[in-house]
């Protein structure tokens, strides 16, 4: 998605890795008729790139006699944002019994990458034949799901009147929560904390997955069991209940929801038994969690934008020993680098069109050093087609532009930041702004750059930085918050981590998508960090 700059208005907890399952439903449309006397009987196969061969996943049903099958069999796959997952559909006319492809008639494919279809929920494509041409009419729709209840449940509970367990005190209540598991027992969920010395305990509200609590059926019985607290582990029973989350969302704030705590055996043995205490839920609300999957699906677009250092000290681009000379195989580390963020990141913008800025030059004619100009040479439309374009802009620069310093790092954070304000305005989860800088060395303008990090993390932005070369990059440890929160000068504190830094030389010699991960893997928790921050779901999210 391209962005330019418009008049501002006068008045204006993921896993490290993104991994889980998408369901991917199939139809076909004008398929090839393979049959003489009848019509195709087809079915759907899906293959998965792995290290280089295409490896059958699962196939759907027939659809027998049927130029336009709906298949009813779903595709079930692991997504990993951080990887580039490689896809292909291919639809046969099933001719015989057999388990072999090549006993049946091919009706055309087609390949993307699973981001390519979980960026854009549903895709109708051209299926094409082994000869690249297409397969007559033939079509494929592909509409993508995520298969998890996201749905978490906040429970705030308190006790009155409890049983007295403690020879000299009251008792030290905590409770306990439990679902039936699949043998039947009893499965631990959730304790609470323990609340000394009283009989009526409140404890601080807490939130579980619904998945966890009921397996996310509002109706299956759990059993909440109270016990005093002993330090010995021996705890007393106090009493317990069964009752259902639909029965515990009856609570509201104005009108709590009294559940009577029982003791089996106190009740057998004495006539007037009344209870053990009430259990008391205070509150239960049901909501979402979502997902970076979630706001992806919602429509919410990556906006990638690239910043390079042209500064001297990369060394003089036609000498080999240049960060910036490109080899006979038309590489170097920067286009390494461009090339792992850019390739997973593409398929999450629907124009593909990437600013890409660099710094540290001299430029002509008039050779003015500049910290922030378009390597293109169009400063009114700086955006490069895809990867691949900002290669060529790369490569073509080159040659025109004076290496020189010193490195600033702030005008191209500061310049990204401004357009991630802009979108903050439409309130919407819509755009999300990832910043690739890629430099050899050390930050002239150090405290700009925290000042400038720390602003942008409070916009849907995240800055990802590469080191090339060898140099000392302790200064870059330091603007990645991992291990400490980010001041800036005046010490106002960053109000997330925003960036990541990784340093080439650690994966020169591994497999290249090894950097892709690296560089990528907190970026889904950034994003729905900084959406959950802001309150905003994604877009045509459902309630809970």
């Amino acid at each position: 998605m391209a962005y330019t700059a418009t008049p501002t208005p006068a008045a204006p907890i993921g896993s490290q890795f993104c991994v889980c399952k998408v369901e991917l439903s199939i139809c076909g449309q004008n398929l090839l008729d393979r049959d003489v006397t009848s019509k195709s009987d087809p079915f759907c196969v899906l293959f998965m790139e792995v290290n280089g061969k295409w490896v059958e996943l699962d196939r759907t049903e027939t659809a027998v006699n049927n130029l336009n099958p709906a298949f009813a069999k779903k595709f079930i796959v692991d997504y990993h944002f951080e990887e580039v997952q490689k896809l292909k559909f291919a639809l046969f006319d099933q001719d015989k019994s057999s388990t072999q492809l090549y006993e049946h008639d091919f009706l055309g494919e087609f390949s993307c990458t699973l981001g390519t279809i979980v960026s854009s929920k549903k895709i109708t494509r051209t299926l094409l034949l082994g000869n690249g041409k297409p397969a007559g009419k033939g079509m494929i729709t592909i509409a993508a799901q995520e298969l998890s209840d996201n749905r978490v449940i906040t429970l705030s509970m308190a006790g009155r009147k409890l049983d007295k367990k403690d020879l000299f005190g009251k008792s030290d209540p905590f409770l306990e929560f439990h679902k039936p598991g699949d043998d039947g027992k009893w499965m631990l969920v959730h304790r609470t904390e323990v609340i000394k010395y009283t009989l009526d305990p409140v404890w601080k509200p807490f939130t579980v997955p619904l998945v966890s609590l009921c397996d996310g059926d509002m109706e299956k019985l759990i059993k909440v069991v109270c016990y005093d607290y002993d330090s010995d582990g021996g705890h007393d029973f106090i009493g317990e209940f069964q009752t259902s989350v639909a029965r515990l969302c009856e609570a509201q704030d104005a009108s709590p929801l009294e559940l009577e705590c029982i003791n089996p055996k106190k009740q057998k043995k004495k006539k007037n038994y009344k209870n053990s205490g009430i259990i008391i839920v205070k509150s239960c609300k049901i909501t979402r969690d979502f997902s970076f999957l979630d706001y992806i699906l919602g429509g919410c677009q990556l906006m990638f934008t690239v910043g390079i250092d042209f500064t001297a000290s990369n060394g003089n681009p036609q000498e080999p020993s240049s960060l910036h000379y490109i080899n006979p195989l038309g590489t170097n580390e920067y286009l390494s680098a461009i090339w792992a963020v850019g390739q997973i990141i593409q398929d999450y913008d629907s124009d593909k069109m990437f600013p890409a800025l660099g710094f540290g030059a001299q430029l002509p004619p008039d050779w003015k050093v500049s910290h922030e100009f378009a390597i293109n040479f169009n400063p009114r439309n700086p955006f490069c087609s895809g990867v691949e374009g900002i290669v060529q802009a790369y490569s073509a620069c080159l040659p025109h532009i004076r290496f020189y310093g010193p490195t600033n790092f702030s005008p191209i954070i500061n310049h990204v930041a401004r357009f991630a304000a802009q979108a903050t305005q439409q309130e919407t989860a819509s755009q999300y702004f990832i910043l690739l800088i890629i430099t050899d060395g050390v930050i002239s303008d150090m405290d700009e750059t925290r000042h400038a990090v720390v602003q942008a993390s409070k916009l849907p932005m995240s800055i990802i930085i590469v080191g090339v070369g060898n140099a000392d990059f302790a200064a870059m440890e330091f603007l990645d918050g991992d291990s400490r929160v980010l001041h800036s000068l005046t010490g106002e504190e960053a109000v997330r981590d925003i960036v990541q830094f990784v340093p080439f030389r650690n994966f020169r010699n591994v497999p290249k998508e090894t950097l892709a991960k690296a560089v990528l893997a907190e970026l889904p928790q950034q994003v729905v960090q900084y959406f959950k921050h802001q309150n905003l779901p994604p877009i045509n999210s459902e309630p809970a």
